[in-house]
């Protein structure tokens, strides 16, 4: 339970910057509910629940693929941020909720699993959280699913924590209108996208 306990610890900590996921589920949640909020997190939970895997396991072939093509694949990422942040301004009044579109939940959830999937240095940070921890390897496969679920437990639960808050203020908020926040938001993720291409020619 140490190495779960460990790993919560970490997807918390790893969690908490609010970047382009942080802006989408305030986003969804803001727009469509908290579900909408629950569903963007978790693909985000899984994706990084799969670089912590990386990480813990050691699986080499993975990481030397994913980190040789860091820089296309952190490109891909940072061009869809930026699709969603255009599309939120060009198109600010919102989506229909996921219950009345039987493949609006998979979208969410796939969206912000892309999103975070395109950060293949995740591992890297993975790797040095792991070991500022105390982690220097894994002995067993259990001790490493742990690691792993704790990892995605952590994260999962920044999400669910901002979603909830989200959708707390916005009853507070009900003079601010869905497209004034959509186009605010939509605005942030197109700041995000920038900033990848910023750093990726830096």
């Amino acid at each position: 339970m140490d190495y779960l306990l460990r790993g919560m610890i970490i997807g918390l900590l790893f969690g908490v910057p609010v970047g382009a996921i942080g802006a989408l589920t305030v986003q969804r949640t803001w727009g469509m509910g908290i579900k909408s909020g629950l569903l963007t997190g978790l693909g985000s939970s899984v994706a990084d629940c799969f670089y912590a895997c990386v990480g813990a396991f050691g699986f080499t072939l993975i990481s030397d693929f994913l980190l040789r093509w860091q820089g296309i694949i952190t490109a891909l990422g940072g061009a869809l941020i930026l699709i969603m942040g255009l599309r939120s301004l060009i198109r600010p009044q919102g989506e229909p909720p996921p219950d009345e579109n039987p493949l609006g939940g998979v979208k969410l959830f796939l969206t912000s699993f892309a999103i975070g999937i395109t950060n293949p240095a995740a591992i890297l940070t993975f790797i040095f959280a792991f070991t500022y921890f105390g982690i220097s390897e894994v002995n067993s496969w259990i001790d490493g699913a742990l690691l792993a679920a704790g990892v995605f437990l952590g994260t999962y639960f920044w999400w669910g924590t901002l979603s909830a808050l989200t959708q707390m203020i916005k009853r507070k908020a009900v003079k601010f209108r869905l497209r004034t926040m959509n186009r605010i938001f939509g605005a942030v993720l197109c700041l995000f996208g920038m900033i990848v291409f910023v750093r990726l020619f830096l």
